[in-house]
């Protein structure tokens, strides 16, 4: 696991791992900025984070990648 993770992915991998479903654990998800804050995320959402995690566990190094060329963009 990561030491970047967002707090709220974190809890949601942690209570997945003992065997929580999103349903269990969506009710004290708490979205902490922007125009929803203090709100749960929506299902769609939790499950949508839980996909990009796995995608950034199986490709890392293609992470890596993309994010290294982001930054070569964001410094021209």
């Amino acid at each position: 696991m990561s030491s970047e993770q967002p707090p709220m992915l974190h809890t949601l991998l942690r209570r997945r791992a003992v065997g929580e479903s999103v349903e269990q654990i969506r009710p004290d998800l708490i979205i902490p900025t922007g125009k929803r804050k203090g709100q749960n995320p929506g299902p769609a959402s939790i499950y949508r984070a839980l996909a990009e995690h796995e995608k950034r566990q199986a490709c890392p190094e293609a992470v890596a990648q993309a994010h290294a060329e982001f930054a070569a963009l964001q410094d021209d």
